[in-house]
């Protein structure tokens, strides 16, 4: 599908805009944009990469956007005092956010596979789409994440992938109620949990989203999502890794430090081996939503197994960095309560004390789940870890700073563990560095903040 648009994205290189800024310049579409870390001369590989696509990029001072024929793609949080919004408005360009343009792209396709749940949509996302790519159906892949697989020297940002075939892949957000917008013919619900609305809310965002689909595929282990599956009779996938009454289960799994091996049986009585190059139990959920929506797609049991035995995961999600004076470095995406549980569930499956190092993404997120993340630390470490945290990310703005890390890390000390909230990261750093013993795994956990795996991989070269 070509696009002869002409598009401006504000904020071009976050994690959610800059692969569709790939998916429609590659289709086409005449592609500029702006962003903020450009102008502060943050993370420049990543703008570099961008203008080597063919797309100009501008300082954020409203300059670019000059044309009423522009679409200017901002995410819906965006103010209006924005230039490059100001800009729009005199120019008479019309305002997409990036929920909508992704949306239109989705909802044209002609087998459009949605995946959504409150935790591992991106990777469950990478995986179908290597597993689709493997078996050459050539699809698209809109994802949150960098996927290691597709990264290659002149692709180094592969959170997109432009296919030639009738399969979109994308991770559907519910944080922001676009999920309404879109309508699959396959999906995905990984699971149902408290993250950004309230219950009732979710329930029903969720319940449309796999109400129209050909095919849902839902995780019978999720308590939400098994209720939807229990109202489903009709062209629903089940998986699960308790109840082997699922459409597909997972036997014999074996954890190991990186990675984790299963057996996958099929209610006909179909088995194949699993070996995933990441590791925890989650992953193997993950694997058989993929094994399922790519089943959806005509792709065999042992080839979607034989692929996924190649995955080589997403950035950032319980990603080894590396080990230096027997001190191992690995850097996680874990930023709410479910993927926090899910890292250090997985991290304790092997031994070795962890030194985490948590960067809250904003002042918001502490506020909303205070509770909930002085509960998730103090269950999920053990007694010999230690937390450290700096302020949360601040990008400007006004934001209530009611709660800060310093509430967290006093919660967690309450309930005997070990935290401490320290002013900024570099502090934090040079704290772990002290702190590290052999045998000790530092793990650097957040999100919304490209420079957080610059910052790990540092560590290891200090050690």
């Amino acid at each position: 599908m070509t696009h002869s648009k002409d598009y401006f994205f504000c904020g071009i290189g976050g994690s959610g805009m800059l692969p569709l800024a790939m998916i429609v310049a590659a289709r086409g579409a005449h592609v500029e944009g702006s962003d903020r870390a450009l102008d502060q001369g943050r993370t420049g590989a990543k703008f570099d990469y961008l203008k080597s696509l063919g797309i100009a990029l501008h300082a954020q001072d409203g300059s670019g956007v000059s044309r009423p024929s522009q679409i200017l793609v901002a995410s819906a949080a965006v103010e209006d005092t924005v230039p490059d919004v100001v800009a729009a408005k005199e120019a008479g360009a019309a305002r997409l956010s990036r929920a909508q343009l992704l949306a239109q792209l989705f909802n044209e396709s002609e087998r459009p596979i949605g995946v959504a749940g409150t935790s591992g949509k991106s990777t469950t996302t990478g995986m179908i789409g290597w597993i689709l790519h493997h078996a050459g159906k050539s699809p698209t892949v809109m994802n949150g994440a960098v996927m290691k697989n597709f990264v290659k020297s002149d692709a180094l940002f592969a959170s997109a992938l432009v296919g030639e075939g009738d399969a979109f892949v994308s991770e559907v957000d519910e944080s922001d109620g676009s999920i309404a917008m879109f309508r699959p013919k396959i999906a995905v619900l990984n699971n149902i949990a408290l993250d950004h609305k309230s219950m009732d809310e979710l329930r029903s965002l969720f319940g449309g989203f796999i109400g129209g689909a050909e095919t849902a595929v839902l995780n019978l282990d999720n308590e939400e999502t098994a209720r939807l599956a229990a109202e489903r009779l009709q062209g629903r996938i089940t998986y699960s890794l308790v109840d082997p009454r699922a459409n597909l289960f997972a036997d014999h799994i074996e954890p190991e430090p990186f990675g984790v091996s299963f057996d996958i049986v099929r209610s006909d009585g179909l088995r194949a081996r699993v070996s995933l190059k990441m590791p925890g139990r989650h992953n193997v959920s993950n694997a058989l939503a993929a094994i399922a929506a790519s089943g959806a797609c005509g792709v065999s049991l042992e080839d979607a197994a034989t692929a996924l035995g190649a995955f080589e995961g997403v950035r950032r999600r319980l990603e080894y960095v590396g080990e230096a004076n027997g001190v191992t470095v690995i850097d996680d995406f874990g930023h709410n309560p479910d993927k926090i549980t899910a890292s250090l569930k997985t991290l304790h499956e092997f031994p070795g004390r962890l030194l985490v190092m948590f960067q809250p993404h904003g002042f918001g997120p502490l506020r909303l789940m205070k509770n909930e993340f002085i509960e998730t630390f103090s269950s999920h470490l053990s007694e010999d870890d230690i937390l450290l945290m700096p302020e949360p990310v601040y990008f400007g703005g006004t934001v209530d700073r009611a709660v800060s890390s310093k509430d967290i890390a006093a919660g967690v000390v309450a309930a005997g563990r070990k935290a401490e909230a320290l002013a900024t990261r570099d502090d934090c750093g040079a704290a772990l560095l002290k702190l590290a013993k052999p045998g000790d795994r530092i793990v650097i956990m957040g999100a919304r903040d490209d420079t957080l795996s610059i910052f790990a991989q540092d560590l290891l070269k200090q050690l």
